[in-house]
């Protein structure tokens, strides 16, 4: 198992930062509950609506708006795993996520590398992902590999499915995988699950989590709605990260954009949980601001960072495990 550095701990070991008061993250929450009882959230997909109206939303197959009575946010959020194992496929490199526990993971997905032999900026291959997951694999700070650029020489139909054989061939770490739509997660988990040993192994040990993005402000497409149930019936890790734009897809101000990036992660764990309660999930963040003169979202500015610090806080709050991108 690794161990990795301890942040925002009330003991008297490890470094950590507080954005909000704990009646500062209350009201977000409050805000946040709102938005999703008065607004809602777009769900474009057919089995998603019928899941979450069985559980207790209140869902407008018209206009495919589901919006979430209190309840039913407390009851999904009381459902969330503390604790996640994301297993690697040498159990030294097992992964223990949740509480103040810190780790470290490669960041994606790009479409474009430099050659580190000519200099030339050119689309990215599937060796490529071999190579940086045989890096990360080396990296003794790095627990987690999330490809950090494509298999862009693969079809488009398939393209994730060679990175994902990439990354088993190449690193013993756990993989954080993206994946298109519904069907293909399903051919992604048969195969992590012919590399683990079954699908009951690969439960026990999940050596491959999934990621979505809902598409600000408010919607869940349909393709991210069934990456999320397909994880959640087969108990795989998820990992449901907002991009919201503070100035363009949310409000401007950290704690509106927090809101509404807030309201996007919970509908996304809502519908884990109401798919297969006790799913493990992980609130993700990559949400930052806009950059008004070049109309493109900034990384690496001081807004990204508080953004990531106040929805690592929510997490906290919620006892949910945190997936937040750097600067």
């Amino acid at each position: 198992m690794r161990k990795g550095a301890v942040a925002s701990t009330e003991m008297t070991t490890g470094w950590g930062l507080r954005t909000f008061t704990k009646d500062g993250l209350d009201k977000l929450h409050a805000a946040t509950l709102d938005v999703l009882r008065t607004t809602g959230v777009s769900m474009d997909c057919d089995e998603a609506l019928d899941i979450l109206q069985a559980g207790g939303c209140w869902v407008n197959k018209k206009t495919r708006v589901v919006k979430f009575p209190g309840h039913v946010v407390t009851q999904a959020i009381s459902m969330c795993p503390s604790h996640i194992l994301l297993a690697g496929r040498d159990p030294e490199n097992d992964f223990m996520m949740g509480g103040k526990q810190v780790g470290f993971t490669t960041f994606g997905v790009g479409v474009l590398t430099e050659d580190l032999k000519t200099g030339e900026i050119r689309e990215s291959t599937k060796e490529d992902v071999a190579q940086i997951a045989r890096l990360t694999d080396a990296l003794t700070h790095m627990d987690i590999l999330t490809a950090p650029v494509a298999a862009s020489d693969k079809p488009d139909e398939s393209y994730d499915l060679h990175m994902f054989e990439a990354a088993l061939t190449n690193c013993s770490k756990h993989y954080a995988s993206d994946s298109e739509d519904g069907a293909r997660t399903k051919l992604l988990i048969e195969m992590a699950a012919a590399v683990a040993g079954g699908l009951d192994k690969l439960k026990e040990r999940p050596i491959v989590s999934f990621a979505v993005c809902p598409t600000s402000p408010l919607q869940i497409i349909e393709s991210s709605a069934e990456v999320i149930i397909e994880a959640a019936k087969h108990w795989l890790p998820v990992n449901v990260l907002s991009m919201v734009m503070a100035g363009a897809s949310s409000p401007i101000s950290i704690s509106g954009a927090l809101v509404m990036h807030n309201a996007e992660v919970l509908a996304g764990i809502i519908l884990a949980q109401l798919t297969n309660p006790g799913t493990p999930v992980i609130y993700g963040s990559s949400s930052t601001t806009l950059d008004m003169q070049q109309a493109t979202a900034v990384v690496g500015v001081p807004e990204m960072a508080m953004i990531s610090a106040g929805a690592a806080g929510l997490a906290n709050f919620y006892g949910i495990p945190s997936y937040v991108a750097g600067g």
